[in-house]
């Protein structure tokens, strides 16, 4: 399969590199885990979910990870290839499971984590099972902080963003803060940071917003405190408020769609996805304030539009969709 490296716009690939698993739901919203009365497998994981957003609007996008091979590894190679997501970089570990979570809906849609991963197959990635040919196609290289937790992925996270960007391509980073997977709030606000000036486009919630800067605050100065000459575009996403975006020329709000959610799994990386997939057709909207803000438009309704289903993938929203829900308001 030919792709591109960003040489024609058409072309455009975007490269997701980090963890999938199983996301485990309970039938029935607003309880605790102990008290659920069932579970609902479902695939996730942000850089996956990423990937098949992409996808899913008409982008070209390849994911790279290790599995477990086991039926549930198994399981999410097969949808993301039934999702159009290029799978030459996944590699299957034979002597360990793919990782697990199980997620509590509250009552509000909110959730909380429970993982089961010592170690998963995910943070097993070594930098000799790179797919370096396909990494060095990306026209944007896409990834979390999730795999900086342990090595030997570190070390493989690190190999992947040097590969990509000695390509040419824009990185781009949402670190998708999970606190109970890192050894300390120190460590994970430490290695978070650790990559930081090297991402072209950074997109944190207002609470990562919050444990980055210490102040529970999303005004213009709060979110400064992360700006770095070396960024084109960071974004701050606010919920059902919409998002605000910083360049080096430019800054602004664009309020979100409304919309009653049922389980927000997935919004952030519908978010990233819809952004990407505009951005990596037209690199000119990082310097053009009228396009950014239609693209951020597109991705808070892309956004919305998955919290109003449950579970993430099968929510993740296709063009025509999008296009009709922002046409209705």
């Amino acid at each position: 399969m030919a792709v591109g490296n960003g040489t024609t716009k058409e072309e455009g690939l975007v490269v997701s590199f980090g963890e999938m698993l199983i996301d485990f739901v309970p039938t029935a919203s607003g309880v605790s885990l102990a008290e659920a009365p069932g579970f609902l497998k479902a695939p996730g994981g942000a850089p996956a979910n990423v990937a098949i957003a992409v996808t899913r609007l008409g982008g070209r996008a390849a994911f790279v990870g290790k599995l477990g091979d086991d039926e549930f590894g198994r399981m999410l190679a097969s949808i993301l290839k039934q999702n159009g997501v290029v799978d030459s970089g996944i590699v299957f570990d034979s002597g360990a499971r793919t990782a697990l979570a199980f997620v509590t809906l509250r009552a509000d849609g909110e959730r909380e984590f429970m993982f089961y991963r010592n170690p998963s197959a995910d943070m097993l990635l070594t930098e000799a099972e790179l797919d370096r040919d396909l990494i060095s196609r990306a026209a944007i290289f896409h990834y979390g902080s999730i795999s900086l937790i342990t090595e030997p992925c570190r070390s493989a996270h690190l190999r992947a963003m040097e590969i990509a960007k000695e390509a040419g391509a824009l990185l781009s980073y949402d670190p998708n803060l999970r606190l109970p997977l890192w050894p300390s709030p120190e460590e994970a606000r430490d290695q978070i940071m650790s990559i930081w000036d090297q991402a072209d486009i950074i997109k944190v919630s207002d609470v990562e917003l919050e444990f980055l800067t210490g102040e529970n605050s999303v005004e213009d100065d709060v979110a400064m405190k992360l700006w770095r000459p070396t960024l084109k575009l960071l974004l701050i996403t606010l919920g059902d408020k919409g998002c605000k975006y910083y360049t080096k020329d430019f800054r602004g709000v664009v309020e979100s769609i409304q919309v009653k959610p049922v389980d927000t799994t997935g919004a952030g990386d519908a978010f990233v996805g819809a952004m990407l997939r505009r951005i990596v057709t037209d690199q000119s909207a990082l310097q053009d304030e009228k396009k950014l803000r239609e693209i951020l438009r597109f991705a808070n309704t892309c956004g919305a539009i998955t919290t109003t289903k449950k579970g993430a993938i099968p929510a993740l929203p296709n063009e025509a969709e999008a296009q009709e829900f922002l046409q209705r308001v």
